[in-house]
C-alpha cells in the first residue's frame, strides 16, 4: 500500500473484483462499426455507454479545458465522468464505446479494451455510405480516417483485436466470449442482484457528432 492509498480505496479495489464488476473499453477508427455494438449490447441488456455521445466534448486533450476549435484533434471525453461511471458499480459488466483524442488519461480504469479492426476496402464503402451530416461523410474526413486506419495512431496498442468484417452479431459474441461477460452476468444474478439502472447524469455541454455505425 502507498502513502497515498486510503483504506477506502483498498475497499474499493477488493469489492471490485468481489463483486465481479467489470469495464471495457470498445476502440476503433470511424466506420469500423462501435456505434452499431454498442446498440447490439443495449438490445441484448448489457450496459454499454456510446462515449462519442454521453461523454464526448470539444477540449483540449492535455488539460481537458473546453476550446472553441473544433475537430477531430479535440474530441476528448469527460475524464470525471468516466472515473464516476467505472466507479458506481451499479453493473455486473459495462462497456465504454467510442474514441477520444484523450485516452491516456483513463484507458488504465478499464479491465480490457477491445479494437475493432476492418479492412480498407470494407471501411471505404462503409464511409461512401455515409451522408455528408454525418462524421466520415465528407471527402477530407475520409481522408483522415483512412490515414488514421493506415497509421493506427490513435489505436489502443495494447488492445484485443477484433474482427469486425464479421456480421454485427458474431463480433458482438466474440467480445462478449473474450470478456466473459456472460459468466459475470449469471454469477451476478445467481446472487440474487437484479440490474440496476444506471443514471448518465448531464450531458456534456458540447457534444460531439454522432458517429453512425461507428
Amino acid at each position: 500500500m502507498t502513502s497515498t492509498t486510503t483504506h477506502s480505496d483498498v475497499l474499493a479495489h477488493v469489492y471490485h473484483f468481489a463483486m465481479g464488476v467489470r469495464s471495457y473499453l470498445i476502440e476503433g477508427v470511424s466506420g469500423t462499426g462501435k456505434t452499431s455494438v454498442c446498440k447490439e449490447l443495449q438490445r441484448r441488456g448489457y450496459d454499454a455507454i456510446n462515449g462519442d455521445n454521453e461523454l464526448a466534448y470539444q477540449g483540449d486533450p492535455h488539460t481537458g479545458e473546453p476550446t472553441d476549435d473544433f475537430g477531430h484533434d479535440h474530441h476528448i471525453w469527460h475524464v470525471g465522468k468516466v472515473r464516476a461511471l467505472v466507479a458506481k458499480q451499479d453493473e455486473a459488466v459495462t462497456f465504454f464505446c467510442g474514441g477520444s483524442r484523450n485516452i491516456s488519461c483513463f484507458v488504465d480504469l478499464f479491465d480490457g479494451v477491445f479494437v475493432l479492426e476492418v479492412d480498407v476496402d470494407t471501411l471505404n464503402r462503409r464511409l461512401h455510405e455515409r451522408t455528408e451530416d454525418e462524421w466520415g461523410g465528407r471527402q477530407a474526413e475520409r481522408e483522415l480516417i483512412l490515414r488514421l486506419h493506415r497509421t493506427r495512431e490513435d489505436i489502443p496498442t495494447n488492445g484485443i483485436v477484433i474482427d469486425a468484417t464479421a456480421p454485427l452479431a458474431r463480433v458482438v459474441d466474440e467480445i462478449l466470449r473474450q470478456s466473459e461477460a456472460d459468466e459475470v452476468m449469471r454469477r451476478r444474478r445467481g446472487r440474487g442482484e437484479g440490474r440496476d439502472q444506471r443514471g448518465c447524469g448531464s450531458t456534456p455541454s458540447e457534444e460531439a457528432p454522432d458517429d453512425i455505425q461507428g
